[in-house]
């Protein structure tokens, strides 16, 4: 299951579960020709889109839906609606795509919504709309999937077909726990390259703690640096049966490394829980920007999925109650906890940690972790502190605020 934060207060927390379709060879023409035209419309709605520069979802509605209805007779008129809200999202999210036609792939996954699908879920079946009419496909899945579905409200769907088999990737809306007072203070966890987290507890994930066949991080390192050696060399010898293992390799290491991510943040967030603390995490937001690399680090730096793992750690940790709260990076291993004292010269050497000062030494990653839990502590006393006036911390701080001088002509 991945997990996000719904924009409306109601709704709370949604997650994604996934379902496995097995339709009929005649179901499967009807959904790949639904895949086909839904995908040929919203290319069509991205060039008119950005032909006339008009990005606004109702200007963008008037612009394109008669237009896509008269080229795609075959197109339903929930489904135009949802190839313009797609082009809409796309552009309105991404920038860089106005600088040129976004385009969308004949086979990718195509969103459907409450009008163009539903679940009986007695019988485990989707109905699906198609060019054709609608089919009926059962569908497969895990037991906890199956169970979200037949008992969460669902909301938005994509349909996938991925190499030859037909997923379904259902939005459900789970309820909104109470978040827990970190009583016990904050857990906190140091992501790296050379290790992917250490908590402030002294322990490095993942390793023994974690099941599996991942034995540490020199093991993962083993790993990723030997698909990389694998695919470069495939990739030169250019042959037919050398793409052909290229696709069977392909996304093996990326569902590696989400695994591994998985198993770091479920055992952080289930020990947080356990010890009644918080969880605190780096900022590490535009990193990849202010760090310089030589050229032989930077496939290293640039795989690093620190994103991945605090994304995974928020929401699991607001599945949980539990606090979480991202701290400023700056610093956090070179200062000593114990004096305060901050200095490069702290880091003798990438895994070391002395203080000049008091003589604290230990793993530089421990120290840094523990700086990050001591920091969680502090910005979770501000954010939560409460103020005379009653005013909401965001409204207390926009108002706190002296007014802007007038401008003279």
């Amino acid at each position: 299951m991945t997990f996000r934060r719904s924009s409306e207060k109601q709704t709370g927390l949604t997650s994604v579960v996934q379902v496995r379709l097995s339709p009929t060879p005649a179901q499967a023409v009807a959904l790949a020709a639904a895949v086909e035209v839904a995908n040929r419309a919203a290319a069509l709605v991205s060039r008119l889109a950005w032909r006339h520069r008009c990005f606004g979802r109702v200007a963008l509605h008037r612009l394109a839906y008669h237009r896509v209805r008269a080229e795609l007779p075959r197109l339903g008129a929930q489904a135009a609606n949802l190839a313009i809200a797609r082009v809409h999202s796309v552009y309105a999210h991404r920038r860089k795509s106005r600088q040129r036609a976004h385009g969308f792939r004949p086979s990718g996954a195509v969103p459907y919504d409450a009008r163009m699908l539903t679940f009986n879920r007695d019988a485990r079946t989707a109905s699906i709309w198609t060019p054709t009419g609608r089919v009926s496909v059962s569908y497969a899945g895990r037991d906890a999937d199956e169970r979200a579905i037949e008992t969460l409200p669902v909301g938005e769907s994509d349909l996938i077909c991925r190499g030859g088999k037909w997923l379904l990737q259902v939005t459900v809306t789970l309820p909104t726990p109470n978040q827990a007072e970190p009583v016990n203070g904050f857990l906190g966890v140091d992501q790296g390259v050379a290790n992917l987290a250490v908590t402030s507890d002294g322990l490095v994930l993942p390793g023994k703690a974690l099941p599996g066949t991942i034995a540490g991080n020199g093991h993962v390192r083993t790993v990723r640096a030997r698909r990389f050696r694998q695919r470069r060399r495939l990739q030169a010898k250019g042959t037919r049966s050398a793409r052909r293992a290229l696709r069977r390799l392909s996304g093996r290491e990326r569902r590696m490394m989400t695994d591994v991510n998985h198993q770091i943040t479920a055992y952080v967030v289930r020990e947080a829980e356990r010890t009644g603390r918080g969880i605190a995490l780096e900022d590490l937001r535009g990193i990849r920007g202010r760090v310089r690399a030589d050229r032989l680090q930077r496939r290293t730096l640039h795989g690093w999925a620190f994103a991945q793992q605090t994304a995974f750690t928020r929401y699991k940790a607001a599945r949980a109650g539990v606090a979480f709260v991202l701290v400023d990076a700056a610093y956090t291993s070179q200062c000593c906890p114990s004096c305060g004292y901050v200095s490069r010269g702290n880091r003798p050497t990438r895994g070391r940690f002395a203080c000049l000062r008091c003589g604290l030494a230990g793993h530089a990653d421990h120290i840094a972790a523990v700086n990050i839990a001591q920091r969680g502590v502090d910005g979770w006393g501000t954010v939560n502190s409460p103020h005379a006036t009653g005013l909401p911390s965001a409204r207390r701080d926009r108002e706190s605020k002296p007014p802007a001088p007038a401008r003279g002509r």
